[in-house]
C-alpha cells in the first residue's frame, strides 16, 4: 500500500480521506483547522502540522480544498507540499474545482518539482465520498492515469478520462456552470408554481418525475418546497458563486457568450450580497422573491 498526504478534510474530504484509509493506505493528512482531522486520525491517519510535513515521503499527496486561493496555500511557499522530499515520482492529485488557468500553472510547477499531476476535480456530494462513489474528472497523461488508479479508486466508482491536463477541469467549470443555471431556473419556476397556488411539494414530486430532472433540479426543488435551507448544507451558495465565476472565466477565454451564465451569476451574487452565502444553494429561491 502508498504512503499518501490528504490536504484538507472538509465535508468532502474527510470521507475520501476515510476511503483510502479502510483501503489500507498509510495516510497523513493535513487541515488549516486541525480540528477537522480527529475523526481521521482516530481510524489511523496521522495528522501534520503542515502541508509540507504531511507531504515528506509520501507517494501521492491528494488535495480537497474550497478555492484557487486554498490550494496555493498548501501547495505553494515553504511549507507547501511542492516544498517537501517526497519519494521518487509522486503524484500530486488535485481533487479541487479550481479555476483552469490555475490548474495550468499548478501542473507546470508540479511538474518542474518531479511530480505527476493527475487533474482530477470529482462530481458527488459528501455522502459520496464516504461511500467511496464519486465519479473522477480527469485530465491527465494516460500513464500516469494508470498508474494512479490504485490511489484513486477507493473513493471513486467510476473514472472518466477527458483527455491532457486541464480537461478535466474543463469538463467540471462547464457542468457546474450549467448547474447554476439549472439551479437559479428551478428556483425561478418554483417561484411562478407557488404564485400560482400549487403545492410546492407536489411540484417538486412532479419535476423529479419530468424532462426537466436532473439530480441538481431534483435535489434543489426538494430543499425550496421544504424551506430547507441551513440543515445538513450540500453545497453552500458561495461555493455555488465561484464555481459558476471560474466557469465564467473559462468561457470569456475561450470566446463564448455565456447570457445564462450570466443570469445565474447574478442570482448567486445576490444571495452573498444578502449575507446568506453559508446557507445551502437552494437558498436563491428567496433572493429571487417579487
Amino acid at each position: 500500500m502508498s504512503r499518501i498526504a490528504f490536504l484538507g478534510t472538509g465535508n468532502m474530504g474527510a470521507g475520501m480521506a476515510a476511503c483510502l484509509i479502510k483501503a489500507g493506505h498509510d495516510l497523513t493528512v493535513y487541515n488549516r483547522t486541525t480540528e477537522k482531522t480527529g475523526a481521521l486520525t482516530k481510524q489511523g491517519a496521522t495528522a501534520a502540522d503542515t502541508p509540507k510535513e504531511a507531504a515528506v515521503g509520501a507517494d501521492a499527496v491528494i488535495a480537497m480544498l474550497s478555492d484557487d486561493e486554498a490550494s496555493k496555500a498548501v501547495w505553494l511557499g515553504e511549507d507547501g507540499a511542492l516544498a517537501a522530499e517526497t519519494a521518487e515520482n509522486a503524484f500530486a492529485v488535485e481533487c479541487s474545482t479550481l479555476s483552469h488557468d490555475w490548474v495550468l500553472e499548478l501542473s507546470a510547477t508540479a511538474g518542474q518539482k518531479g511530480f505527476r499531476y493527475i487533474d482530477c476535480p470529482v462530481t458527488g456530494i459528501p455522502v459520496n465520498a464516504e461511500a467511496g462513489e464519486l465519479t473522477l474528472l480527469v485530465g491527465a497523461d494516460s500513464g500516469d492515469l494508470e498508474a494512479a488508479r490504485p490511489l484513486l479508486d477507493p473513493f471513486s466508482s467510476e473514472i472518466i478520462h477527458f483527455g491532457p491536463v486541464g480537461a478535466g477541469t474543463a469538463y467540471k467549470l462547464m457542468v457546474n456552470l450549467m448547474g447554476a443555471v439549472q439551479i437559479a431556473g428551478a428556483a425561478e419556476g418554483m417561484l411562478i408554481a407557488e404564485k400560482a397556488g400549487l403545492d410546492p411539494g407536489q411540484v417538486a414530486d412532479a419535476l423529479a418525475k419530468g424532462a426537466a430532472a436532473s439530480p441538481q433540479v431534483i435535489r434543489n426543488t426538494r430543499r425550496m418546497a421544504a424551506a430547507d435551507h441551513g440543515q445538513n448544507i450540500t453545497f453552500p451558495g458561495r461555493l455555488r458563486l465561484k464555481d459558476t465565476l471560474y466557469g465564467l472565466r473559462l468561457a470569456d477565454k475561450l470566446g463564448q457568450r455565456t447570457p445564462f451564465g450570466d443570469a445565474a451569476r447574478d442570482a448567486f451574487q445576490k444571495l452573498l450580497d444578502e449575507g446568506l452565502e453559508e446557507l445551502n444553494e437552494s437558498k436563491v429561491i428567496d433572493v429571487l422573491r417579487s
